[in-house]
């Protein structure tokens, strides 16, 4: 008789226990549950403990932390008709967890495909120089794009960076080309720049001189001396008549 009373009531402990398992649920800080009742949706909670009803209610667990998802290399024609392989990397994350279930089937399938179609549409409305150089411009307009794209789906899109941009062999030959020929041309800018700033300097000293008598005769001095150093050679150096008759007038003095 013992036997037969005891058996009930570790029945129905045992649903009790299992009923409770399946009636609470513990949510993370970065997590929040998205229940359904009977088909109709309730609501998101969480943190923390949350309970539902067994059977009735269904919950789908949805993390709020961002994602870095890697957008696989599209083949893209620029403007400017260069046929090149471009790949990304989007940030984003889950702001309205009950939408991102509601309004799409996979929002993390539907942000990838999403994020594929705008790379390509992006890339080909700029030319390659506008690609290579101005590439921050290029990652803000993606994000911008993007994100008012997936917004009904409770996705935030925080960031979009461009990663590679994989040309073909010709064109890379053609951009070292124009590159050296850059360095080239400003060489010699500089260089010009040099020698006219030489020749503007060499003619205000021309024309010191020339309103001085004494400067001029000094810069011989100078240079005769500068040529006395070497003894291996002999120079015949023409020296103006107006320094000798200075000369002269000293001795009369």
């Amino acid at each position: 008789m013992d036997m037969l009373s005891f058996w009930p009531g570790t029945l129905l402990l045992l649903l009790l226990i299992l009923i409770l398992a399946n009636a609470i649920r513990i949510l993370r800080e970065y997590e929040r549950g998205v229940i359904f009742r009977l088909g109709r949706l309730i609501g998101a909670k969480g943190p923390g403990l949350i309970l539902i009803i067994p059977l009735i209610d269904r919950m789908v667990r949805v993390s709020l932390r961002v994602v870095a998802l890697d957008v696989p290399p599209q083949d893209v024609v620029t403007k400017d008709n260069v046929a090149l392989k471009v790949n990304a990397v989007l940030y984003f994350r889950v702001t309205r967890s009950d939408d991102a279930i509601v309004h799409v089937e996979d929002f993390l399938q539907a942000t990838s495909q999403m994020a594929q179609t705008t790379l390509r549409s992006v890339v080909g409305e700029h030319e390659l120089d506008d690609l290579l150089a101005d590439r921050e411009r290029i990652n803000q307009q993606l994000q911008r794009i993007i994100d008012e794209r997936t917004d009904p789906w409770g996705i935030k899109v925080t960031a979009v960076e461009v990663k590679d941009v994989d040309l073909p062999q010709e064109m890379l030959r053609a951009i070292a080309r124009q590159a050296e020929a850059e360095r080239e041309r400003r060489a010699k800018v500089i260089h010009a720049e040099g020698e006219y700033q030489a020749a503007e300097r060499l003619t205000q000293a021309a024309q010191v001189m020339t309103q001085n008598a004494g400067a001029l005769q000094l810069r011989y001095l100078q240079t005769l001396t500068d040529l006395s150093t070497n003894q291996a050679s002999t120079i015949v150096f023409p020296v103006p008549i107006d320094l000798l008759r200075s000369f002269g007038k000293e001795e009369q003095d």
